[in-house]
This record gives structure tokens, sequence and C-alpha cells, in this order.
């Protein structure tokens, strides 16, 4: 005798909760890619939107505070949202984040924030300020494992060399990229011995894989690190909200270097320029002296002591720039001097103050 099977009853509460409950087990979280529709905000809270495409279209529903990019109807995103049924029985999406999807909706989008945070005063010339001429302590944040990292990191050694550098390696690109940039930005305002300068950068990419950096949250906390900021995201052409929030902005990662620090061996020519042509005009200053004796002109020999004073004064300072930069004051600090090639197994020497050592390389890692 075939049994009878008894269909179980539901309370309508109980029903929206164990459909829901199957939800969440097959999908847990959904990406849905089509264009925005009826879009509107209640109460300055809440988020209220339709996605929808050719055929059909979904209810969606989010905290203005959860939407970290402007959006507007006909623009076309992808959401990452939950499915659930409301207690009014309406099937909805909640919705975690949604992003602009294609070139136009990115560009849109950029262009609504821009005008925005423009409004409001965040890209202002007056609220920029200057980088220390040659910090001594940097903060960088970027993925170490990018060639733009290493092409800074190159760049800044060869130009200068000897600063101290406090890395913070986070992404670049995706969804997760700007809160990590976020953190790092506020975990070096809150050190108790700042850094002098917070320097954000990353190689170039399409105008997705660079949208991190148009980050509402992200530009104002760049905006209001008191830390001086420089921004080198992207090549030439890129252009971010990062890049306008910034006290100076960088055209690539390399740029960022060349802007942090000047070129030691320029500096050094220079000097040596300097100092070469203050002979003639030492010795235009004493025919000077002599012409004011001749002449008797005490006013004029007041003028000459001055300048002959003046000049002496800058020849002190420039002696002591060139001994700061002398191979030999820098060895008697501690440092040595390495020449070879360094690769295991290969015959380096090692130059100190007072000895040279020749070793060989048993290990080499990478910095």
């Amino acid at each position: 005798m075939e049994k009878l099977q008894i269909q179980p009853i539901f309370s309508v509460s109980d029903f929206i909760a164990i459909v829901n409950q199957t939800l969440e087990y097959a999908y847990p979280s959904v990406n849905i890619e089509g264009e925005v529709a009826s879009f509107k905000v209640s109460q300055g809270k809440f988020v209220f939107f339709d996605i929808k495409d050719n055929d059909g279209s979904v209810g969606c529903f989010m905290t203005v505070w959860q939407l970290r990019v402007p959006i507007e109807d006909g623009m076309k995103v992808i959401i990452s949202a939950v499915p659930k049924i409301t207690q009014r029985g309406k099937f909805s999406l909640t919705v975690k984040s949604v992003r602009p999807s294609g070139e136009g909706a990115l560009k849109k989008s950029f262009e609504l924030l821009k005008a925005k945070l423009e409004a409001e005063g965040l890209f202002a010339p007056e609220r920029k300020r200057q980088l220390p001429r040659i910090p001594q302590t940097i903060a960088v944040i970027s993925s170490t494992q990018a060639a733009g990292y290493a092409d800074f990191i190159k760049i800044l050694n060869d130009r200068w060399g000897g600063i101290n550098i406090n890395v913070a390696h986070v992404q670049v690109q995706g969804t997760d990229a700007p809160d990590q940039i976020i953190k790092a930005i506020n975990y070096f305002n809150q050190q108790e011995s700042l850094p002098e300068v917070i320097v954000i950068i990353r190689g170039g990419g399409s105008a997705d894989d660079l949208s991190a950096f148009n980050d509402e949250p992200l530009v104002r906390a760049i905006a209001g690190s008191r830390i001086p900021t420089l921004v080198g995201v992207g090549h030439e052409i890129n252009e971010s909200l990062a890049d306008l929030a910034a006290d100076v902005s960088a055209a690539t990662p390399s740029n960022a270097a060349q802007i942090l620090v000047p070129d030691r061996a320029e500096i050094i020519r220079a000097v040596h320029t300097q100092v070469s042509s203050l002979l003639p005009r030492m010795l235009q200053i004493i025919d000077q002296y002599k012409q004011v004796i001749n002449l008797n002109i005490l006013g004029a020999l007041e003028t000459t002591e001055r300048a002959i004073v003046e000049n002496a004064r800058h020849i002190t300072s420039l002696k002591n720039i060139l001994m700061q930069l002398d191979p030999n004051t820098i060895l008697a600090r501690g440092y040595a001097l390495i020449r070879g090639d360094i690769k295991i197994g290969s015959i380096i020497e090692i130059e100190m103050n007072k000895a040279i050592i020749k070793a060989e390389v048993k290990n080499v890692i990478k910095k």
C-alpha cells in the first residue's frame, strides 16, 4: 500500500526563513552585471536601484556608506550581492559592493566623483604641501611584487641612497585594494615618529585595473593625511582622483623617485662648477679692492669687504658639502664599499675605513 506523503505547512515567516537559508546555502554571494535603473537614495542612508538587462530586472538595496563610487541610471555595473526574500515576500539583492563596468561607465563614475570632490575643495592648489627637499625617512605603500615598486626603489637608490624606507605591502587593484591602502595610510599617520612623506605607487594598467585609485574613501584618506603625500600611479596618460588629491603627483613610479630626491652626481658636478667659478670671482674682488684703495672710497671698500666675507662663507659651506660627499668620510662612519660581481661563488672586495677585505660570496638573498 502506497504511503501518503504529508506536505509540511509553514507559517509565512518560517517559509521566508527557510527560502533564505536555501538561497544562502546555494548562493552565499553572487556577482551580477547589468544596467542601473530607478536609482534613488532614501533618508540619506539607504540606496535603492534595479539592475536589469533586456529580459529581466531585479531590485537592489544597500547603505549609502557601501556605495564607494557614484552610479546613476543607465550606467553598466557589476554588483556583489546576497539574494534574499524580504519579510514582505519580495525578492531582492542585498548589495555588498558595486563597481562600474566598461570604459564608458568607469569614465562617467570618475567624472561624477571628480565634480563632487572638486566642489568640496579637495583638489584645491592652496591645500597642497611641499615635500621635504631630501627626506631621510619615507613610507611607501605599494605591492612589493610589482615592477613599478622595483623601479622606484632602484632609481631612489641610484639617485641618492641611504634613505630609511618603511614599506606597507598592499594590493593595488581589485575590490580589496582601497581598504588596504587606507589602512596603510592610517597606520603611518598614527606612528609616534612620523615619516616625512608617504609615497603611493603602482605601475600602468587598464582603466579597470586603476579604478581602485578612484575610490572615494581612499581619495579622502589621501587628502586628509597629516603626512605630505606623493602619488605615482599608472603611466603618463593616466589620471586618477588619488593623483588630484595628493600633495604632489608623479607621472609614473620612476618619476616619483626622481621627484623625491635629487641626483647626487649632479649635485657633486654643480658644487665643483661653483667652486671652480669662485676663483675668477675672488680675483675680480681683489682687483676691485685695489681700485678702492687707490680711489680711497670708503663706502665701496666696505661693500667689497662684505662680498669677500660672504664668498668666504660660501666657500666654507661648499667645502662642508664636499666633505660630506667624500667616500672616505662615509667609510669613516662605519659603511663599507663593495666591488665585484654579487653572485654565489664570486670573489668580492670590501673596502672599509682602515682595511680592504677579499671575500667569497656564499649566499645572495634578494631584498
